[in-house]
């Protein structure tokens, strides 16, 4: 069984090569159409701009995310309750105290973000904090702390940021094969004709690829921080509690979507089906099912 360290290391260098494959597949993508098209800007256009936004998601992703659910600052005068929860819990993790913003948005949820546990920001919806007692809040907070201690958050939070890059790159090249793909035919000849469709391809499943790099979180930390949690507020009922109570509310999450759902505690699309699903469909589902992981804190 992994260690929580190895665990921690192990995100690391899932980040590191993530960013790599990032690299190579947006490299690889503009030299298939600077070929094809005979249009050779193409590929140090594609070199310089996925190394920026590499750069980009390492440093700033979290500001990303938080700027892309809306999410607000709030000082301990705004709510002293959930300050305190935080600073205690901290405390007992070793961990420095991070920044907390909050949605206003009526569906209960929470996520944690940043690049490290000194950079780190634990995020809420106002109806989390309306619907929860104190108990299972604090369940939640050392859930998102324990995603903080274990370098879960830098993992979660550069996926944002990459999905979506993908997603707009893919179809930039596919507007410029067609915007200059009328005009080189004669010279592009027979290997430029198999990498124009080897390109096009490729561009029309960097959705699927996309999905790909998401999936790439391990669905070992959601149990790992569930384990974590219990270990930091010694009381699995809180969050077993909670889990329950946000899994019940229907109510998806405004300003969630599909490039950031993976960094909510549960699903805010509200697209898991826990019961009557098959094992293929669970493989594209960004958290454990929630009865399961319930379950599980409620055998500890």
């Amino acid at each position: 069984m992994a260690t929580v360290y190895q665990e921690i290391g192990s995100n690391k260098r899932r980040t590191w090569l993530l960013m790599f494959f990032f690299l190579v597949f947006i490299i690889a993508l503009g030299w298939i159409f600077s070929v094809a098209l005979d249009q050779y800007w193409i590929l140090p256009f594609a070199v310089i701009f996925a190394s920026a936004q590499a750069f980009i998601s390492y440093w700033w992703s979290d500001k990303i995310t938080l700027a892309i659910s809306g999410a607000k600052e709030i000082t301990h005068e705004n709510n002293r309750e959930i300050f305190h929860i935080v600073e205690n819990l901290c405390i007992t993790a070793g961990l420095p105290m991070p920044k907390i913003y909050v949605i206003n948005d009526s569906a209960p949820n929470a996520f944690a973000t940043g690049r490290d546990p000194k950079h780190a920001v634990i995020c809420y919806t106002t109806g989390i904090l309306e619907k929860l007692d104190k108990a299972e809040l604090q369940g939640v907070t050392a859930h998102e702390l324990s995603h903080i201690g274990n370098y879960d958050i830098r993992l979660m939070t550069v996926i944002v940021v990459l999905v979506g890059i993908v997603t707009l790159l893919a179809d930039w090249f596919l507007r410029i094969s067609f915007w200059g793909g009328g005009n080189n035919d004669n010279n592009r000849g027979q290997l430029g004709m198999i990498l124009m469709i080897v390109g096009i391809v490729f561009a029309l499943l960097s959705p699927l690829v996309a999905m790909i790099i998401q999936l790439a979180l391990s669905r070992k930390r959601e149990y790992l921080a569930d384990s974590s949690s219990v270990l930091l507020t010694r009381h699995a009922e809180g969050l077993a509690s909670a889990l329950e109570k946000i899994s019940m509310d229907r109510e998806p999450l405004e300003a969630a979507n599909k490039a950031t759902a993976h960094l909510y505690i549960s699903d805010p699309l509200k697209n898991q089906k826990d019961s009557a699903r098959g094992w293929f469909s669970g493989l594209f589902q960004t958290h454990p099912p929630v009865q399961e992981r319930i379950r599980r804190l409620r055998e500890l």
